[in-house]
């Protein structure tokens, strides 16, 4: 995985979120969860490291609530 770099947590309420799951669609069901109850860039795909088991997922999450429309 890509480092995380200081702009991804320069605010409060900003948090880099990464998930370890046995496979894609369980790591895909917790970033669906994550996005429903808040703003989040999901992640398209996951990632394999070699010799490890599972996959890994990484999103990035905005924690502020939205302004009114």
């Amino acid at each position: 995985m890509r480092k995380i770099h200081d702009a991804h947590v320069a605010v409060p309420g900003l948090a880099v979120v990464e998930v370890a799951a046995a496979d894609d669609a369980t790591a895909f069901a917790v970033q669906a969860l994550l996005g429903a109850r808040c703003a989040i860039a999901p992640a398209d795909r996951t990632t394999r490291e070699p010799g490890e088991p599972g996959v890994r997922l990484r999103c990035f999450v905005n924690l502020h609530p939205e302004p009114d429309s």
